[in-house]
């Protein structure tokens, strides 16, 4: 796409670290290298006066971070800098790792682990990096090597042995462990560098409960230090039925908070813990952060927590345990209040949460999706008084009621660092810093630019948000062009987003923008059981896969029809998975409406998921029940035909382009394969597919995901037909 590769090539910021300076990590995508790399920007930044609220921006300057640092942390005290590294070994064709510890520009502690341990695990869901308080520990999470057998006698077939996995993105990770690395002996104060400690001092253990094992396996990650011997993590288990459900895009599965708690270390290679479970029944926990007082000291533990099983996502709960009563408390529950829809927060807080906007009173901040935006919200430690920290903002110009926001990172005293886009702009690094008891002032610290060519095209487009009456809480995301067509209005491509519960936003989106400078109109309806609009409207579709979200959609397109935004008989529609099987629904159910159609890893027949890692999706949206044993008996998978495309595939006559990923875990190719070969037999209309190697559900590699928006172009601009009439 002449647009396309643009678009995509621009940096998107990922995360941010207060030092003295600030430094953001952004993205980048390489279209010639086919890859993607990371570089980093350092701003140095001055007040004017000590107390002032403004900040001047006095330099930036850009690195380009080395591939081989796979994670790194900056200590609270910014004395030390921890670093996981993965090297290239010529000797043997693999990889050598180390954990390095930096006082400064000086190396304090290096150790090769590289027989101790497999690859690092630097993912949202396993990750682990944490500084003990006295600063003379880490500990991290890495794939623990496979475990050897001496005795066959007593297991002849150990390498045969069906071991489960984490599923689509996570399936190399099969026994994430907790390994903590000690460099010095721990004391009461942070020490500053004494020199580099010698290897004979150095110490790597892994950890492993004390006791008799649970009746279910826990598999750890996220684990931070409290104090010297106290660690919060996140405890994730198996089923009844001895299943590791998939995690990415799941906020359901079975997860606690756990609190471990060290013996002495001896010199052996394992350290066991004792540990407690915080108990809270039917409930997926996460994403534990400490908040320590004025004095240093642990005081209370917060985590995000939704229902296990049911949906997938919902609107998220908060919970506190203080560490003085060791109870948890609900700070947040699902209900909406006001304008506030609930809380939708990414899968994990940031890393340092807490911040004090005035006085003694400590606030939780986080991004949260609101209707089809994503927000900055900040959340009162003591009450759970929700504040939407960019409402100041949006009062300033017309753009800002349009901006998504992303929380990178906050100092825990006044400031975060946000990135913000629109639809037609891209993200844009913002300092926003305390005043008055609110985020008012903004600082921006980094502003793509457009080539000038590029700029004149996204500056003729328009975003703006559409309501559809009657139908609440749908409504869409349109991207158009600002100028009254000549002859006919253009194209109108509906994308639908998947999951079903997820959303689409005011983002900055290359594949979406390069639609619409082709010169598309693109609608992204968000419909019943979309995030960021309450829990009863996600409650709502359960069991009406198929009838209220297909209904929602069409009826944005005749919105925008009546709207004269689109027009009859120039409709084509696009959608991946969940979105994918509304939009083979769409072609089925209204095979008059759409000229062309796009389905990326589509599910077609949800009764046949047996081998997806979520198998419990089905019954969760479906209406069906799911337990230990379960599998889809005759009354069931007649439920789910039912509400499935694939009951409709004899009305198809829409042509129709598959695009499938040979490695999808989530959603099986022989839903995206079946539904080919069926329309191949009924021969109503032409159907193609690519099968592209290598690629997971996302689709989001380099090249793929550019093969995706050019085929999908191409495959547009191939059809058009005459005008319907809506019913």
């Amino acid at each position: 796409s002449r647009f396309y590769t643009e678009l995509a090539e621009i940096p998107v910021p990922t995360s941010a670290h207060f030092i003295e300076i600030i430094r953001v990590s952004y993205s980048v995508r390489d279209h010639e290298r086919n890859n993607k790399h990371t570089i980093s920007k350092i701003f140095t930044l001055t007040k004017p006066e000590p107390r002032a609220a403004d900040w001047a921006l006095v330099s930036s300057t850009i690195s380009h971070d080395a591939s081989d640092v796979q994670a790194s942390i900056l200590s609270a005290s910014k004395k030390r800098h921890a670093i996981l590294r993965e090297i290239a070994d010529p000797g043997n064709g693999g990889k050598k790792r180390f954990v390095e510890i930096w006082a400064d520009s000086k190396l304090e502690a290096s150790l090769d682990v590289t027989k101790r341990h497999g690859p690092f695990h630097t993912d949202d869901f396993f990750k682990s990096l944490s500084f003990s308080p006295s600063e003379t520990a880490l500990i991290y999470t890495a794939e623990a090597n496979p475990v050897v057998v001496e005795d066959l006698e007593d297991d002849p077939y150990p390498s045969f042995r069906f071991k489960p996995n984490f599923g689509e993105g996570l399936y190399t990770k099969r026994r994430p462990t907790l390994y903590i690395f000690r460099w010095r002996e721990p004391s009461s104060d942070v020490v500053d560098f004494d020199g580099k400690v010698p290897k004979k001092d150095l110490s790597l253990v892994s950890l492993s409960l004390a006791g008799s094992p649970p009746a279910l396996e826990v598999v750890f990650g996220q684990a931070s230090f409290a104090t010297e011997t106290q660690i919060f993590v996140t405890g994730y288990e198996q089923t009844a039925d001895r299943r590791l459900l998939g995690i990415k895009g799941c906020f359901n599965r079975p997860s606690s908070i756990w609190e471990l708690s060290l013996t002495d270390q001896s010199d052996t290679d394992t350290i066991y813990c004792a540990a407690n479970k915080i108990e809270i029944p039917d409930r997926s926990s996460r994403s534990p952060r400490i908040f320590f007082d004025g004095n240093k000291k642990p005081c209370t533990v917060v985590w995000l927590s939704n229902p296990t099983f049911g949906p997938h996502a919902s609107t998220v709960s908060l919970y506190t345990y203080d560490l003085g009563e060791k109870l948890p408390r609900v700070l947040i529950e699902p209900e909406q209040t006001n304008d506030f829809p609930g809380l939708y927060t990414e899968y994990n807080l940031i890393d340092n949460p807490f911040i004090r906007k005035s006085g003694e009173e400590t606030y939780i901040v986080t991004q949260s999706l609101w209707r089809s935006r994503t927000k900055v919200v900040s959340i009162a430690l003591t009450g759970g008084y929700v504040s939407d920290e960019t409402k100041t903002l949006d009062s300033h110009d017309d753009r800002q009621s349009l901006y998504n926001w992303s929380l990178l990172s906050s100092d825990g005293n006044g400031s975060m660092v946000c990135s913000r886009s629109t639809p037609t702009s891209p993200p844009q690094v913002v300092l926003l810093t305390i005043e008055n008891s609110v985020f008012a002032k903004i600082q921006v610290l980094d502003k793509p630019v457009f080539p000038t060519k590029l700029r004149q095209e996204v500056g003729k487009l328009a975003s703006y948000v559409v309501p559809v009456p009657n139908r609440y809480p749908t409504e869409s995301v349109v991207i158009s062009s600002k100028e009254p067509p000549k002859d006919q209005k253009p194209i109108c491509v509906t994308i639908v987003h998947g999951g079903p519960h997820a959303a689409s936003i005011t983002a900055f989106t290359p594949s979406v923008l390069a639609l619409a400078l082709e010169g598309y109109t693109v609608s992204m309806p968000n419909y019943t059981g979309s995030m960021g609009f309450g829990e009863k409207h996600i409650q709502a579709l359960r069991g009406r896969c198929g009838e209220l979200d297909v209904g929602d959609c069409i009826a944005t397109v005749w919105e925008l029809i009546r709207l004269g935004i689109s027009e009859e008989g120039r409709q084509v529609v696009s959608g991946g998975s969940h979105g994918g099987f509304i939009s083979a629904h769409l072609i089925g159910q209204y095979p008059d409406v759409f000229s062309a159609a796009v389905l990326r890893n589509p599910v077609i027949s949800a009764g046949e998921l047996a081998a997806s890692d979520i198998p419990d999706w089905a019954y969760g949206e479906f209406g069906v029940a799911f337990g230990p044993g379960a599998h889809m008996n005759p009354e069931s998978f007649a439920k789910l035909y039912s509400a499935s495309p694939i009951s409709y595939v004899d009305k198809v006559h829409t042509p129709v382009l598959l695009l499938i990923g040979e490695d999808d875990l989530r959603v099986p190719t022989s839903q995206g394969k079946g539904y080919y070969h069926a329309l191949k037999g009924s021969g109503k209309a032409p159907v193609e597919m690519l099968v592209l190697p290598k690629e997971s559900h996302p689709l989001d590699g380099v090249e793929a995901a550019r093969v995706s928006v050019e085929a999908a172009r191409d495959w547009f601009g191939r059809f058009s037909r005459s005008k319907v009439t809506p019913e």
